[in-house]
């Protein structure tokens, strides 16, 4: 694009013509070492130093919750928020029509979950199965296909009161996995990952 000639202009200068946005910062070629520094003063500068008790508190909260701390911190981090609930898919859960017994190693880790435990029961399977003494409610799980809408409709009835972004979802499969977004949860654990921790 042709631009008139006038002082200050890129074509009168001699320069190049920048694209749009470009606001005529410093070049990233060479400074690597001091770039690199700064950006590390000011990430520190950003994140807090908790104290020590703090982080104490933190660690004994994410075992109480069964997650790693790596994990429970950084959906702390994310939401702002402490984790309230837990959504288990019973494909997470290895609950199927076929297989509707419970695996003692799963419900001896969810028994000392401290936090309410809600069960998403996929088609065919019934919400009633579920109900172990290992969760506190069971409701139907968002058809596979549904639309976004419906999904986000079937995860908001199974959480009642409890604000979305306090509650993980323990899962499997890629198309839980998208739950998490649709319904704005607070984050995803796969369930091998988080029964096996």
């Amino acid at each position: 694009m042709w631009r008139g000639c006038r002082n200050g202009d890129d074509l009168c200068a001699g320069r190049p013509l920048t694209g749009i946005g470009h606001n005529r910062g410093p070049s990233l070629g060479g400074g690597g070492g001091w770039k690199t520094h700064c950006w590390r003063v000011a990430r520190e500068n950003l994140l807090p130093t908790l104290p020590l008790e703090v982080v104490r508190m933190r660690v004994k909260r994410a075992l109480d919750l069964g997650l790693p701390y790596k994990t429970y911190a950084g959906i702390r981090a994310q939401t702002g928020h402490d984790v309230v609930a837990f959504l288990f898919s019973s494909n997470g859960l290895r609950v199927t029509a076929l297989r509707p017994a419970w695996n003692e190693g799963m419900s001896h880790k969810l028994a000392q979950v401290q936090a309410c435990r809600i069960g998403l029961a996929s088609a065919p399977l019934q919400p009633l199965v579920l109900l172990h003494d290992c969760l506190d409610e069971a409701h139907p799980a968002p058809y596979a296909l549904a639309s976004f809408r419906q999904t986000a409709n079937g995860l908001r009835a199974a959480l009642g009161q409890t604000p979305a972004d306090r509650v993980v979802l323990v899962g499997s499969g890629p198309l839980e996995r998208d739950w998490v977004q649709v319904g704005r949860l607070a984050g995803w654990v796969a369930a091998d990952q988080y029964f096996c921790a």
